[in-house]
């Protein structure tokens, strides 16, 4: 089974998105993992995900609500298999806390996963209204989809 982690800032917004993304896709494609998120920021653990996170995320039936704020632990690296940053901040704090090549093999940007190398950022949406986290949501759903693809067993979907 594999482990799959999302990271971000305050684990309010973008992580939890792709993580009740991701969460959703697995179970519709029986594919068993353990998906989790956290952020890097102190200043929202124990809060749920923000309303305008949530209710993007319902509008696709995706329930986030339970979800609670946490920080990253370097233990992460050894629960994870795959952790993936929202953007270059994120990135160089996760590599500059991997204190082995094995973990830090395990780190990437999430939208490598459909624009391998081009280390592009999943903007963050807080600081702007529904479309910017309805675009937000849209990344990361084509991004967990092709994670879903590439666990399937057997020959690649195109």
């Amino acid at each position: 089974m594999i482990h799959i982690l999302f990271v971000c800032t305050g684990n309010i917004c973008r992580s939890p998105l792709a993580e009740g993304i991701l969460r959703e896709e697995l179970e519709s494609y029986d594919i068993p993992a353990v998906v989790d998120s956290c952020g890097f920021e102190s200043f929202h653990i124990g809060d749920p995900p923000d309303h305008r996170a949530q209710q993007v995320a319902r509008k696709y039936g995706i329930d986030i609500a339970s979800h609670r704020a946490r920080l990253f632990k370097v233990a992460d690296f050894e629960r994870f298999d795959r952790i993936y940053a929202m953007d270059s901040s994120h990135y160089h704090r996760l590599m500059g806390l991997a204190n082995t090549d094995t973990a830090r093999g395990k780190v990437d940007y999430i939208l490598n996963v459909l624009y391998p190398g081009q280390n592009r950022p999943v903007e963050d949406p807080w600081y702007h209204g529904m479309e910017a986290f309805e675009q937000v949501f849209n990344q990361l759903d084509r991004a967990c989809e092709r994670i879903c693809e590439e666990l399937l067993p057997g020959p690649k979907r195109k």
